[in-house]
């Protein structure tokens, strides 16, 4: 028996392992090329590896929740030949698609599943997680698409979901399910696609219809009690880390061993900010949030002071300023804190800023930042007054040199022409690489941020 083994490949950024989070097929499974096998999550994301062999599985080489390191083997699949034959597809005339592959394909654009860049297939209209190539002079990958229709996979039993040939839509009751990954799914949490298919009056039955009707429990089936957490030996109990907690430890490690910080902060009056804000707003229009005013400041500052945009190479001794700003947001994921970059934030306008931060936020927190932006920063800003806290000792995310953090606005009194008001008052802390920079050009920066919350008016015409 001729057999193929898939290695797992380098899925960008030079990360050296994966942690298997869930198998999609299991052996003897029938795959086609590019079909999607398992989830598997870096030290940035969760991705989706498809398959570059068809036929069926033979092994699969590790177990969910096993660290798989790139190169080594992650799925073995029998050749075509000593697979199953596939049903014949009718022929359709004038080179046109299949039912099936139509509907395929319009489940696919649906969100049933994401497909990793490079393994040959072809263009798409879908909404899958997308990686930016990386620039290291391998040939750019033409962009994903869904494949044709694939095989189903056998049951054991006579498949109950076939699918309805009859126009686009199908009889109402019938599941129009083409992708075996949806299929799968279904049967392993025990959700009855005929039912799911009258509720969803025949249309496309995605994976996110099933994960839903999975989180219901079924009125004729109580719900599985959920197993309780093994007691750990002594009271204590052991949490290995994953992949990304790894990363950040090495990471932040690094940082506090090799970087000599200091820190200094100021105590700014935002009230200016703040009605500058307001006063953008109208009915139909919010205007930039405060966070994009804070980001063209920073900016400003930065082209005052660019030894600040740097990185220090120790080998040669030198200081290598950047020649554009990406501006790094840490942003708090359901995975952990990751800061990605908005790419020539220098060259932006506010409302520009505006816009790229908050898509830049909402990517970063599904797990779809690119690896372009979570590995080109070149200066960090911390809003950690999100957790409504007032000030942070932060940690410079390495190679950068700095980091700039601000704490919640609240109103405390302050002197005003020598009168005590109520003011809306933040804390700015900026904490810096010692070895590039002295207290002076430190100052000078957090000062310059500061002037310009304090007067927005005068500050953005001059920038």
């Amino acid at each position: 028996m001729s057999e193929e083994t898939f290695l797992l490949p380098d899925l960008g950024e030079g990360l050296t392992d994966v942690e298997v989070v869930r198998w999609l097929v299991a052996e003897g499974d029938v795959v086609a090329v590019d079909q999607i096998v398992v989830e598997v999550e870096t030290a940035k994301s969760v991705v989706d590896v498809p398959t570059p062999f068809a036929g069926r599985v033979a092994t699969l080489h590790a177990a969910e929740g096993d660290t798989v390191l790139t190169g080594r083997p992650l799925i073995t699949v029998a050749a075509a030949e000593s697979a199953p034959s596939p049903v014949a597809a009718p022929v359709q005339p004038d080179g046109a698609d299949s039912p099936e592959a139509e509907v395929y394909r319009e489940e696919e654009q649906a969100g049933s599943g994401n497909v990793l860049i490079g393994y040959g297939t072809t263009a798409s209209t879908g909404s899958g997680r997308r990686r930016r190539p990386r620039s290291s002079g391998q040939p750019a990958a033409a962009p994903a698409a869904a494949a044709p229709a694939l095989e189903p996979v056998p049951d054991p039993a006579p498949d109950p979901v076939a699918v309805a040939a009859e126009g686009s839509g199908g009889p109402r009751g019938v599941p129009q399910v083409v992708s075996p990954l949806v299929r799968r799914l279904a049967r392993e949490k025990g959700v009855d696609l005929h039912g799911l298919a009258a509720a969803n009056g025949g249309g496309v039955i995605t994976r996110a219809h099933v994960e839903l009707a999975s989180a219901e429990p079924s009125p004729a089936e109580p719900a599985a009690p959920v197993p309780a957490p093994a007691a750990a030996e002594g009271g204590e109990r052991r949490i290995p880390l994953n992949g990304f907690r790894r990363a950040v430890s090495a990471a932040l490690s690094r940082s506090r061993s090799e970087i000599p910080e200091a820190t200094v902060w100021v105590d700014v009056d935002a009230t200016p900010l703040v009605q500058l804000r307001e006063s953008a707003r109208t009915a139909t229009d919010p205007g930039p949030g405060l966070l994009a005013y804070l980001a063209r400041f920073v900016v400003a500052g930065l082209r005052q002071y660019p030894v600040l945009n740097s990185r220090l190479d120790t080998e040669r001794q030198e200081i290598v300023e950047h020649d554009r700003v990406n501006l790094g947001l840490a942003v708090q994921s359901d995975r952990g804190l990751v800061v990605p970059a908005v790419l020539g934030a220098d060259t932006m306008t506010t409302e520009q800023l505006d816009r790229e931060i908050r898509a830049l936020t909402a990517r970063a927190r599904e797990g779809k930042a690119s690896a372009e932006e979570l590995a080109a920063g070149t200066f960090t800003l911390n809003n950690y007054g999100g957790f409504r806290v007032d000030g942070s000792a932060a940690i410079i995310n390495h190679p950068q040199v700095a980091i700039l953090g601000f704490g919640r606005i609240l109103d405390r009194p302050w002197v005003v022409d020598g009168e005590i008001v109520v003011r809306k008052i933040t804390q700015m802390s900026f904490v810096f690489d010692h070895r590039v920079c002295d207290g002076g050009t430190a100052s000078g920066f957090i000062r310059a941020v500061a002037d310009a919350i304090e007067d927005p008016a005068s500050a953005i015409p001059r920038l």
